[in-house]
């Protein structure tokens, strides 16, 4: 985040088949399909569960919990002035084979560690809600 606001992002686009997931955030829940047939949490988003094959999946909200998987510090600033970010593998709570590619905020990239617990946080950019992490305050659950 700048002094200015947040960072300038391409954002996704909110039709279709992952729609629900980049607005989901309007109301700070995590959102994912869920496989109604068999429990598996299904992403990216697909039209039928890749467990079982039942076209029975719909969002619903995740704890918002995870542990960072894997990270990386990019220091290459591709828009003049941008800080350096950590961008990190995050391992969802409820389904630690589910990751998402994404930011972590409010930590400096000395202190993230893998293993390190994180909570979701949401940057509203228009109608879109991106999902960044922050560590749990007190570093446990």
């Amino acid at each position: 985040m700048t002094a200015s606001g947040p960072p300038f992002r391409l954002l996704p686009r909110t039709d279709g088949d992952s729609g629900f997931f980049w607005t989901s955030g309007a109301d700070g829940l995590l959102r994912f399909l869920h496989c109604d047939a068999c429990r598996t949490i299904v992403h990216p988003p697909a039209p039928c569960c890749p467990a079982c094959l039942s076209p029975d999946v719909a969002p619903r909200p995740v704890s918002g919990r995870g542990t960072v998987h894997s990270f990386t510090v990019n220091h290459q600033q591709w828009i003049p002035g941008a800080e350096p970010s950590v961008v990190a593998l995050v391992a969802i709570e409820e389904q630690p084979d589910v990751r998402l590619t994404t930011n972590l905020v409010g930590v400096g990239d000395d202190e993230v560690h893998i293993g390190m617990p994180v909570e979701v946080t949401f940057e509203q950019h228009e109608e879109v809600y991106l999902p960044l992490f922050r560590p749990v305050p007190g570093g446990s659950r």
